[in-house]
């Protein structure tokens, strides 16, 4: 099932057992006619321990079948369970319509004839309550527990400290200090490179010194940069490493990934091409749901990838990311940008965030460190700043941009200021905060003055904050072609920027 692909790497996990309901129904009826995977074999070929065919009503039979799998030491238990669907229910076990419908008064006044429970609705009778009850059995394990890790914390004052931290999902007591030398590290080097490793020098700077950040790639390490100095790999027989190869598991690897936010002590993240997010959005859309601190690293961003063609250029992936609840992307311009994105999303505990990188280099926007410190506090504040003002002090325009497309703004600033438009450059690599905003703040990055927005992808979500201005994007797929001369075939360049201002003003 849609399942089966992540749950294939857990064959190391000797305590894992799964219980597979072989009841052989779905709502459009017996699947018989259109499911013919031999779902035991499959797993066997995955090195899972399989036990079939138990008796999936008989709880006798499920604790031997649990007993069993307890016993096993070469992996992970699947149990397949043989049940019938809806059992009680005398005119609607065993088909598809006691899966998708309500019973109806009647047929639930007959199942309960059938079972012979004449209790009302939501009564337990007391003989089940005491067999199910584990109160008083939770408490004396709980204050064990406690007593033990009291004396524990007597012994080992600072591991007890730090295990408390992790579970609590607090950062390390001097992640502020780490985090601004970060920053200050990447805004005095003044570094051109790809945002994909602007990310990864973030990662340098800041993992180390969060021992509980563990993630790794979907396969492609070498093009999303996921790892850092130093870095010891998890494998098979140690679980001792940080970064994790999942192999060419998209959707695995986040579902992972929210177990491990959902389980605590640590913070997840993967990484993938951002066009192969399509393969993790369920379990995106999951995270995202459940407010979990989970970190998804998407790179190669833009049709800017050139000669992999459209199949690979991501063109719509930006908003509809954006478009899902609670989920928070950033797509940094340059280091300083980058290293802010990750800070956020390391502090975020009620919400997952996304890294978007790009493949080609991006020329860094020059300015002095005591700026650009300034400005990532911004950024992280709003999701969004002003990158540079207006000469006269006088702003006629407002250009926003993300990523590599903050030069494209930046050069258009400047050709029209030297017509003597005074232009204001927003960058906004964090959309999604920066519509958190109170309408009061938006305007005071944004102005009254006209607008265009600039990002190589779909214009849809742009036009929200330009107000009937210009928004100059891609709403078609890619080609295959050099990047340089895509941009130009696609309107990507400074001088589209300039028409479209000078359209709006």
């Amino acid at each position: 099932s849609h399942e089966a692909a992540s749950l294939a790497g857990c064959w190391k996990l000797n305590k894992l057992i799964v219980f597979y309901d072989n009841n052989g129904i779905s709502i459009d009826g017996k699947v018989v006619d259109w499911f013919a995977d031999d779902t035991a074999k499959r797993f066997e070929a995955y090195g899972w321990n399989v036990i079939r065919s138990v008796d999936g009503h008989d709880f006798k039979a499920l604790d031997a079948a649990i007993s069993k799998a307890k016993g096993f030491t070469g992996g992970p238990t699947l149990i397949i369970c043989d049940t019938v669907i809806g059992k009680g229910s005398p005119n609607r076990q065993g088909t598809s319509k006691v899966h998708g419908e309500a019973l109806g008064d009647e047929e639930i006044a007959a199942t309960r004839a059938n079972l012979h429970w004449p209790y009302p609705p939501f009564e337990i009778p007391q003989a089940i309550y005491d067999a199910m009850n584990a109160k008083d059995k939770g408490i004396a394990l709980e204050e064990a527990y406690n007593a033990m890790f009291a004396d524990y914390a007597v012994k080992f004052p600072e591991l007890a400290s730090e295990l408390v931290r992790r579970v609590s999902g607090n950062l390390p007591r001097d992640f502020d200090r780490v985090a601004y030398e970060a920053l200050k590290v990447a805004a005095t080097a003044k570094e051109t490179v790809a945002t994909r490793k602007a990310s990864q020098k973030a990662l340098n700077a800041l993992a180390p010194a969060i021992p509980e950040l563990l993630g790794g790639s979907a396969d492609l390490t070498g093009s999303n940069l996921t790892n850092w100095t130093g870095v010891v790999p998890m494998r098979p027989d140690t679980y001792l490493g940080r970064h994790v190869n999942y192999g060419v598991r998209e959707f695995g690897m986040a579902a992972i990934d929210n177990g491990i936010a959902l389980y605590g002590g640590f913070i997840p993240y993967g990484a993938t091409f951002l066009v192969f997010s399509d393969y993790s959005r369920n379990a995106l859309r999951m995270a995202a749901l459940m407010g979990l601190r989970m970190i998804s690293v998407f790179t190669h961003d833009s049709i800017g990838l050139g000669e992999d063609g459209p199949t690979h250029q991501p063109v719509e992936h930006l908003n509809a990311l954006r478009l899902i609840p609670n989920l928070y992307v950033w797509r940094p311009c340059d280091t300083v940008e980058a290293t802010a994105a990750w800070i956020s999303a390391l502090q975020s505990k009620t919400h997952p965030s996304i890294i978007v990188g790009s493949r080609q280099s991006i020329p860094y926007t020059d300015r002095p460190v005591e700026v650009a410190l300034d400005q990532a506090i911004d950024m992280l504040n709003r999701g969004a700043y002003v990158l540079k003002d207006a000469v006269s002090g006088k702003v006629d325009l407002v250009i926003l941009a993300t990523g590599s497309e903050v030069p494209l703004a930046l050069g258009a600033a400047q050709k029209l200021e030297d017509e003597g438009v005074g232009v204001r450059v927003v960058s906004v690599p964090c959309l999604d905060l920066f519509k958190d905003q109170s309408e009061e703040d938006r305007r005071q990055i944004l102005t009254d003055a006209p607008k265009v927005a600039v990002e190589a992808g779909s214009r849809a979500l742009w036009y929200e904050f330009v107000e009937g201005g210009k928004v100059v994007g891609i709403d078609r797929f890619g080609a295959s072609a050099p990047a340089a001369v895509l941009w130009e075939k696609y309107g990507m360049t400074v001088e589209a920027v300039v028409k479209a201002a000078k359209s709006v003003l």
